[in-house]
């Protein structure tokens, strides 16, 4: 069976030599991509802002699109560890809170968005493999939290948790294109407002 190109992404470079030199690129890719976003752009373009050279781009992340999966993922995964989300949040309120990191690196914030509107056409699959996975990701994570707060009574339980889930996931990332397009979009005032509404009688 044939490796999906994620798959041979990730496969490339496993020595650890290999592994520090992927890593360094894409260091320095994050942050290219934090300033300018995915402008439409080549490979071989984003090698010479990034200081390497095509070959070396290619050889570690195959394509320009699994090296914005590759960039978007490292961020995030960034961001998680050196601001871990207090514990006793709510869904949008969580949301929130990216949004308010996200004000700081609008390039990042473009790049997802590409990547979330490039995963519903065919020809992209490393981007519809990373949106597919990341809002089934998402939508787990939330209903339990959904499902942790309707039984300390913070949240009404009338609601389902799957469905509440998928709202918060839409209205943020709806909000954050807005955002995008017109800064002066209150995307966390929102988003405190959802808050409000989900939780109904409960506070």
């Amino acid at each position: 069976m044939t490796d999906s190109p994620v798959d041979a992404s990730r496969a490339r470079g496993r020595y650890p030599k290999g592994v520090a030199r992927r890593q360094e690129i894409l260091d320095r890719a994050i942050e290219v991509f934090a300033r300018r976003g995915s402008k439409k752009t080549s490979l071989r373009a984003i090698a010479q802002e990034v200081g390497v050279t095509h070959a070396a781009l290619t050889h570690y992340f195959g394509s320009l699109e699994e090296l914005l999966v590759a960039v978007y993922r490292e961020s995030e995964r960034r961001s998680d560890e050196t601001e871990p989300e207090p514990s006793d949040v709510t869904p949008a309120m969580s949301m929130r809170i990216a949004a308010e990191k996200n004000r700081s690196i609008p390039g990042l914030v473009q790049l997802y968005s590409i990547l979330t509107a490039n995963a519903i056409e065919d020809d992209h699959p490393a981007a519809q493999e990373f949106a597919t996975a990341r809002f089934a990701r998402l939508r787990g994570d939330i209903a339990e939290q959904v499902r942790d707060l309707q039984s300390s009574g913070r949240l009404r339980d009338d609601l389902d948790a799957a469905l509440v889930a998928a709202l918060v996931i839409a209205a943020s990332d709806g909000l954050q294109t807005q955002w995008l397009l017109d800064p002066t979009v209150d995307h966390e005032g929102a988003l405190e407002m959802l808050d409000r509404l989900l939780a109904g009688d409960a506070t």
